[in-house]
């Protein structure tokens, strides 16, 4: 078996992580904003211990070869389209799927689009499509997640935050190296405008979060683990979440902020295996 580095989906070129066992049961790991796939390294090294295989891809945006300008081409079913192509590339009929912040929406929405490719899921600090929407008519979640807002603007998002994105996840509480490599990969920008795409294409009909994203139900087994001290999420989603996964769930609450791949990785690459032992032992 060839270890995967890239792969191209519609002209796009995608830079990938293959690491584990090659013959392992793979777990599909998708990152956030503003992380790429190294976001996952210390969590992937202990799931390749126990015998997984990952494979983290840096995203729509975020891949030098695969950085589209078009609004449109950030709808979801584009993005989770990619992940699906990955598992495609890997010749993976059925995997385990683990995402973080936006990769945690995408995670939910790829469950809910090819359930019979999710063998079990994992979510982190992002709650289900739903239970986020409920929590967005309330005060707390509203002001949490005004930052979206200001990302609606075109063009301005970008030139503010080009060059300083390190200083700003630094201080959000990303670990030195990270935001030494987000300062380098977000330097312009041009850099910038792919995921904050991200953003504006979520309020669309057919975006991420848009009055079509739908009202799904959770078919697989699901773990949701949540940081209580995460400032973009809040309580509210976090609780509600559980109510659209019909099939054994666990809600884990850590007493951390939004970064969990990179600061809370014993706990989240234990939440992890755990949730794929309990599907491989059944």
């Amino acid at each position: 078996m060839t270890r995967i580095t890239s792969f191209t989906r519609q002209g796009l070129t995608f830079d990938v992580l293959d690491q584990g066992p090659e013959d392992g049961p793979v777990v599909l790991l998708l990152h956030g904003f503003p992380q790429d796939a190294r976001g996952w390294d210390d969590v992937a090294e202990r799931l390749n211990a126990q015998g997984l295989r990952t494979l983290a891809m840096d995203q729509r945006g975020y891949s030098p070869g695969a950085r589209p300008t078009e609004l449109a081409a950030y709808r979801r079913e584009e993005l989770s389209g990619d992940a699906l192509a990955l598992a495609d590339e890997a010749g993976v009929e059925r995997f385990h799927l683990v995402g973080h912040d936006w990769g945690g929406v995408l995670a939910w929405d790829i469950a809910l689009r090819a359930p019979e490719r999710v063998t079990s899921l994992t979510v982190l600090s992002t709650p289900h499509p739903t239970a986020l929407g409920h929590a967005l008519k309330t005060p707390d979640q509203l002001k949490k997640s005004w930052y979206i807002g200001m990302f609606q603007i075109p063009a301005a998002p970008e030139r503010l935050l080009a060059g300083r994105v390190g200083t700003l996840t630094r201080r959000a509480g990303i670990p030195e190296e990270a935001a030494e490599r987000y300062e380098r990969r977000f330097a312009t920008a041009d850099d910038l405008r792919g995921p904050i795409n991200w953003y504006r294409a979520m309020l669309r009909k057919d975006g991420v979060t848009g009055k079509n994203a739908g009202n799904g139900i959770i078919t697989m087994p699901t773990t949701f683990v949540w940081g209580n001290r995460d400032p973009a999420l809040g309580r509210t989603a976090a609780e509600e979440t559980g109510v659209y996964v019909h099939a054994p769930y666990e809600f884990i609450e850590l007493d951390a902020g939004h970064w969990l791949p990179e600061r809370e990785a014993p706990a989240v690459a234990e939440a992890i295996v755990d949730r794929i032992s309990s599907v491989t032992s059944d």
